[in-house]
């Protein structure tokens, strides 16, 4: 563990992906396929420090076993939401009930592998959860809008005249998603996975819409020429409005 950490912070050529997975024999087997691969992989083998592992390090991606000592599976996995919401997440299962899979996905999760898997399989998921999760950027605190700076640390707008906004707990959730996708039209669909945790194919709702008609209202983001939060016909939104991170 300590001479993980010690990788903290160092650039990594080759992606890194992140095994929390209590099984030795299976760990190391995902380990050496991933390796051979051509990716960075470690490795925990609790969820306790499997979730620190997560937090505090660069990795590109987490494969997270369900049942784990010390911190179960589903616990890290809300944790990592609040804390790294971008960081794409499969989980690894012996438990192929749909409540158990249904219950990840919503928390957060980007796809699930039931147990027994061929490596094949989980090498062919990780791509396409990879590839899907295009630019996933680590998770940012503040940035500049037009007129004025989001805080999200605070739950608020700063605007250069000295006046603030404040905004709601999904509101930050919904920028902070938008934010670090910069420069990316996001769906719908894909709002709903990983802000609302819903299933797209089961809900039929225009909160979306809703809260970005709030959000460029708060922002002073004019709705018939906005230029923080654009609306990409046929496809999502796209955040447009951010020039330095902080």
């Amino acid at each position: 563990m300590d001479e993980t950490l010690g990788r903290l912070g160092t650039a990594m050529a080759r992606p890194c992906i992140l095994v929390i997975e209590d099984d030795v024999p299976i760990r190391r087997g995902i380990v050496d396929a991933l390796r051979g691969a051509g990716y960075d992989p470690l490795e925990a083998d609790n969820g306790e420090d499997g979730l620190e592992m997560a937090v505090r390090m660069e990795c590109d991606l987490v494969l997270l076993d369900l049942v784990l000592p010390r911190r179960r599976g589903l616990d890290v996995l809300t944790q990592l939401r609040r804390d790294r919401p971008t960081l794409p997440v499969i989980i690894l299962t012996a438990q192929a009930g749909e409540d158990d899979r249904v219950r990840g996905l919503r928390l957060g999760a980007d796809d699930y592998v039931v147990k027994p898997f061929s490596i094949r399989e989980l090498l062919a998921r990780v791509d396409a959860v990879r590839r899907r999760s295009p630019g996933r950027p680590s998770d940012v605190a503040e940035f500049a809008v037009r007129g004025g700076v989001v805080a999200l640390d605070r739950c608020e707008v700063q605007f250069d005249d000295g006046s603030r906004m404040a905004l709601s707990e999904k509101e930050i959730e919904l920028l902070r998603y938008l934010a670090c996708s910069r420069g990316r039209a996001i769906s719908r669909d894909e709002i709903l996975t990983h802000v609302w945790h819903l299933n797209p194919n089961s809900v039929r709702t225009r909160t979306i819409d809703m809260h970005i008609a709030r959000l460029r209202e708060k922002l002073r983001d004019d709705p018939t020429r906005p230029s923080i939060i654009l609306t990409v016909r046929g496809k999502g939104y796209l955040f447009a409005g951010g020039e330095d991170e902080r």
